[in-house]
C-alpha cells in the first residue's frame, strides 16, 4: 500500500489497519513524493499515520542520525497530543531501527537532553520545550529534512506563533514540510504561505464540521445549576467514560472536586498540572479507574481514547472552532458519540456562534433558549464583575492583571507575552 516499506505494512497489518482513511489515502502519496502539504481534515481522522507513516518511510532510508539531531521534527501544541503522536509512532518503531523521541514542558530537561544526545530519527516536541533545548544547545536542526505542523490552528491560538517563527529559521531551507489543521483561518493562511513552496492542499471535510456520528444537542440551564445538572447526567451513565471541558483551571479542579465529593470517580489535566500528574490521570482514566475526566481546551487535541462516548461543554468556549475540537474527542475510529452543551444565558452568544460555524441549529433536550432581553444583559453583568464572581471564567494562560504594554517607550510584552505563554502552555 502506498509503496511503503514492508516492515511499516507489518505494523499495519498488526493493528488491523488494512483501509486507509480519506485523509490517509489523499496525504500519503503527496508526503512520498515529496510534496509540502496542506491537510485540512476534522480530528478523529487519522491524520496521525497520514503524515506518521510516510515521515517514518524516509527516516528508514535516510541513515543513522548524527548526535544532537533529528531526521524529522513534528511540533504539536499540547503534551497530551505529543504524547499520543509519540506512542503512536512508537507502535511502528519498535521492530525497526528507528528512535522516536519526545519533549515536553512539565518533565525534566536534564533527561531529555540526555535522551537527545546519541540524535534521533523522529522527534515530538511541544514548541516551548523544544527552543528551551535549542537554547541549551542540546539539539541542532540543521539536518532535518521534514518538518510536521499538527494542529497548527490552535498552535496559533496558543500563541507559538513567535516560536515557530524563531524554530524556522533555525531548519534548512530546503526540507519537506506538512501543516495538518481542522480549521482554516486567514492567519493560518499566512502562515500557509510563508512555511510551505507550493503545497498541495487537500480537505477531506469541511472546516467546523464535527464527525457525523456525534449526536449534538444543548440544554438551557442557568450557571449555578450546571453542575448538579452534570451529576444527573453522568449517574444515568455510570459505567461510561465521559469528558467534561471547563474554560478555566481553577474551574476544572473545582468542579472535579465537587464530583469526586458527590462520589463520582473523577480526575481533571489543566495547565497547572505537572506532566507526571496530566499522564497518571490519563492512565486512569483509558483503564477505567475513573469515568470523568474534567479539562480545559489545552487537552481538546491531545486525548484519543476510543471507548468515550460523552463529552459534556459545562462551558462553552468563546472561540467557537474549540466547540468542534472538544466533541471531536468522541466518535473516534468510526465509533458513535453524544455531545451535550450546557448553555447559560450570558452564553447565548457563544451558542450561537458554534451554530453558525457549523450551519446547523443544535437540538433542544432541556430547558428553553434564553430570551435577547434576557441572555444580552447576562453577558453584561457577567463582564462586569468579572472573574470570580459569577462573571465569565478566565481563560487558561491569562494572568490576573493585565500587563500594560508601553509601546511608546519601547518596551516589549515582557514575561508575560506570546513567547512566555507559549512556553508556559507546552
Amino acid at each position: 500500500m502506498f509503496g511503503l516499506r514492508p516492515v511499516l505494512m507489518t505494523g499495519l497489518e498488526a493493528q488491523g489497519l488494512d483501509t486507509p482513511t480519506p485523509i490517509q489515502a489523499r496525504a500519503i502519496p503527496l508526503i512520498m513524493q515529496g510534496r509540502d502539504l496542506l491537510g485540512l481534515a476534522q480530528t478523529g481522522t487519522g491524520k496521525t499515520l497520514a503524515f506518521g507513516l510516510p515521515v517514518m518511510h524516509a527516516a528508514l532510508g535516510a541513515g543513522r542520525p548524527a548526535p544532537k539531531t533529528t531526521q524529522a521534527l513534528i511540533l504539536a501544541p499540547t503534551r497530551e497530543l505529543v504524547n499520543q503522536i509519540s506512542e503512536t509512532l512508537g507502535a511502528f518503531a519498535r521492530k525497526t531501527p528507528l528512535k522516536v523521541q519526545r519533549v515536553v514542558g512539565g518533565a525534566g530537561l536534564n533527561p531529555q537532553i540526555q535522551k537527545l544526545a546519541k540524535g534521533c530519527d523522529v522527534l515530538v516536541a511541544t514548541p516551548g520545550r523544544l527552543l528551551d533545548l535549542l537554547d541549551r544547545r542540546a539539539l541542532t536542526l540543521d539536518a532535518t529534512q521534514m518538518l510536521v505542523l499538527d494542529e497548527a490552528d490552535q498552535m496559533l491560538d496558543l500563541g507559538f506563533i513567535h516560536a515557530l517563527r524563531k524554530i524556522a529559521a533555525l531548519l534548512p531551507k530546503e526540507r519537506q514540510t506538512m501543516m495538518f489543521s481542522a480549521t482554516m483561518s486567514k492567519q493560518m493562511n499566512e502562515i500557509a504561505e510563508a512555511y510551505l513552496d507550493r503545497p498541495e492542499r487537500i480537505q477531506v471535510s469541511p472546516p467546523g464540521k464535527p464527525a457525523d456520528k456525534i449526536d449534538q444537542a444543548v440544554h438551557f440551564i442557568s450557571q449555578g445549576d450546571k453542575a448538579r445538572l452534570l451529576e444527573g447526567y453522568l449517574k444515568d451513565h455510570p459505567e461510561d467514560l465521559a469528558l467534561v471541558f471547563s474554560r478555566t483551571k481553577h474551574g476544572a479542579e473545582k468542579l472535579m472536586k465537587l464530583l469526586t465529593g458527590w462520589g463520582i470517580p473523577a480526575g481533571s489535566i489543566h495547565g497547572n498540572k505537572s506532566q507526571g500528574q496530566r499522564e497518571r490521570t490519563l492512565r486512569a482514566f483509558r483503564e477505567g479507574q475513573i469515568k470523568v475526566l474534567v479539562a480545559t481546551d489545552v487537552a481538546a487535541r491531545g486525548i484519543d481514547i476510543p471507548d468515550m462516548r460523552h463529552v459534556y461543554n459545562f462551558e462553552l468556549p468563546e472561540v467557537p472552532e474549540n466547540y468542534v475540537h472538544r466533541i471531536g474527542r468522541t466518535a473516534r475510529a468510526g465509533a458513535s458519540g453524544r455531545a451535550v452543551a450546557f448553555c447559560a444565558p450570558a452564553e447565548m452568544g457563544d451558542l450561537r456562534a458554534i451554530e453558525r460555524l457549523m450551519k446547523r441549529d443544535m437540538a433542544v433536550i432541556g430547558g428553553t433558549p434564553w430570551p435577547d432581553d434576557l441572555a444580552g444583559p447576562a453577558r453584561a453583568a457577567a463582564r462586569k464583575r468579572g472573574p470570580g464572581r459569577g462573571g465569565p471564567p478566565r481563560r487558561e494562560g491569562e494572568g490576573r492583571k493585565p500587563r500594560v504594554r508601553h509601546a511608546a517607550k519601547g518596551r516589549g510584552p515582557g514575561k508575560s507575552g506570546p513567547k512566555a505563554h507559549a512556553r508556559k502552555s507546552a
